[in-house]
């Protein structure tokens, strides 16, 4: 458990020192008065909370300290930890879907560490003794093929393929095919990166999620949305569209231990009321750890 904590905390090193750190200084021995809340205020959103999310926690917390006559400000940091935890859904103990196989698809812009992630996802649950099988339906860019496949040998998953420049809804189609007649468990199906401002990929993630449904009815079972914690706000506006364009539901943040912008975890939550269920911590693929929103709080929010 402690070494978990370990992974958390240096994890998160950077958004607690840059930004969380300081609330532990600010909350130290004073009084609260309206300086407090101005501070406070003023460090939530440069974690990139966002000013919404911001302005609702602010207010929150000063119901808080006028019902409960609070006056110390070191009895209001406890008080935020409890907001903050409360602001993230706890994970659900079972991720996976019931339907044999399941099918997730991995939705995500270039850059967010989507395939990279697939093959994480992929370890994890092999190590849990699932069959697994990996779908490559990112055609248009033949690194994100390779890549995938290269994880795959090095993993000893199957993979299933198209051609660079092919139809990545016959992949996604193929690929569910094969993982009913080949008894698999759990089919990841990563799909092209694309960026949330252009409609006409938007429009051809609609399809592969159709094609899915029609391969398999129901499918897919699960939408996973790889998110770069890194853009801070921005995925914010990424989220926001591909939950428009295909129900999200869960969300995957990657990069966590290269950003100062962890605050972004409760924007998001509030924006797609669905789980964060991995966070990114490091490069490993024991890096990418089931979300546990008390690990995180604690880890933005710890003196250490």
């Amino acid at each position: 458990m402690a070494d978990i904590f370990s992974k958390w905390l240096n994890g998160l090193e950077r958004t607690r020192k840059q930004t969380f750190g300081r609330i532990s200084s600010l909350l130290g021995t004073s009084e609260i008065n309206a300086q407090t809340w101005e501070d406070l205020e003023e460090i939530l959103i440069q974690a990139d909370m966002g000013l919404e999310t911001t302005e609702s926690v602010i207010a929150s917390l000063r119901k808080v300290v006028d019902e409960e006559g609070l006056t110390r400000a070191p009895e209001l940091q406890q008080k935020l930890r409890e907001e903050l935890i409360n602001r993230l859904d706890e994970r659900p103990e079972e991720i996976l879907p019931s339907e044999h196989p399941a099918v997730v698809l991995l939705i995500g812009v270039n850059g967010s560490g989507k395939t990279t992630t697939a093959a994480k996802l992929a370890k994890r649950f092999v190590d849990q003794g699932k069959k697994v099988l990996l779908a490559a339906a990112d055609t248009y860019r033949a690194a994100a093929v390779d890549q995938l496949q290269v994880w795959a040998e090095r993993l000893s998953i199957p993979v299933i393929a198209g051609q660079t420049g092919g139809d990545p809804g016959a992949v996604a189609y193929d690929a569910v095919e094969a993982a009913k007649s080949r008894g698999i468990d759990l089919l990841l199906i990563d799909t092209a990166g694309r960026l949330h401002t252009r409609y006409n990929l938007m429009e051809e993630l609609k399809k592969v999620h159709r094609v899915t449904g029609k391969a398999m009815p129901g499918a897919p079972h699960g939408v996973w949305l790889v998110l770069d914690a890194t853009t801070g706000q921005n995925a914010l506006h990424q989220a926001r569209s591909f939950n428009e364009t295909t129900k999200v539901t869960g969300v995957i943040l990657t990069k966590l231990d290269s950003s100062a912008r962890g605050g972004m975890a409760f924007a998001i939550q509030k924006e797609l009321h669905v789980p964060i269920l991995f966070a990114g911590l490091g490069e490993k693929p024991e890096d990418l750890q089931p979300f546990d929103r008390v690990e995180f709080v604690d880890g933005i929010l710890s003196e250490r």
